[in-house]
């Protein structure tokens, strides 16, 4: 009883703080993240933050290829733009290259319905602005009833469980994260579609330094680089 007590705590705490949660990034110009599948590094994440007054411009690139015997089996390798102004979402565009298939997604705030307008290779339509994009790093998307999928446009309703407070270790450095759980709230889509993800947030700055998921494999996302 006193767990579940403590979890709605620092759940709560964690929804009030991060309204402003855009504003923890501002002592960051770059974050970079290694990615591995069974525990074999298959690429990387990297962010650039650029600040121009009031807005905030973030650029994103993925790469990672799966190999075996030296052949190429998969290869995926996405760009993407997200804008703030004042910390307010303004706009998010990627273009994604999975082998030869080619996925995009622009969504931008539309002030005069207050709604995100979605233009996906997966979904074209409205969306409540407090729908978050899925890039994982902005903290908010702990509280958000859905995300927004950065590579397609698609509408992810979501579950969000706080799991409790962890220590972690990634290469010299332990980190003090809170840990939580995004699952799919619709459990008829398939398991191809489905949502189930763990992701770690610093406990006193919010910074993304985790996220782990099944997929054909064990998937993990380490932080590799802070400036």
């Amino acid at each position: 009883m006193k767990k579940f007590i403590l979890s709605i705590a620092i759940f709560f705490l964690c929804y009030v703080q991060s309204f402003s949660h855009v504003e923890h990034y501002k002592v960051y110009n770059y974050l970079e993240y290694e990615l591995f599948r069974n525990d074999k590094s298959i690429g990387f994440h990297k962010y650039e933050f650029n600040r121009d007054g009031d807005n905030l411009l973030i650029k994103s690139e993925v790469s990672f290829k799966i190999t075996k015997l030296g052949v190429d089996l998969y290869k995926y390798f996405a760009k993407s733009e997200e804008n703030y102004t004042k910390g307010l979402f303004k706009s998010y565009s990627s273009k994604t290259k999975q082998n030869k298939k080619d996925r995009y997604v622009n969504i931008e705030f539309n002030p005069t319905d207050d709604n995100l307008i979605i233009d996906g290779s997966s979904y074209k339509g409205k969306a409540s602005k407090d729908f978050i994009v899925g890039t994982w790093w902005n903290h908010e998307i702990i509280k958000a009833k859905a995300q927004i999928s950065g590579i397609s446009g698609r509408i992810i309703d979501q579950t969000v469980t706080f799991l409790g407070k962890e220590e972690i270790k990634i290469g010299d450095k332990t980190y003090k994260t809170l840990h939580f759980n995004f699952k799919s709230s619709d459990e008829t889509l398939p398991d191809s579609k489905k949502l189930n993800t763990d992701i770690w947030y610093e406990e006193d700055t919010y910074l993304w330094v985790r996220a782990a998921f099944e997929k054909t494999g064990y998937w993990e996302y380490r932080i590799k680089k802070v400036n």
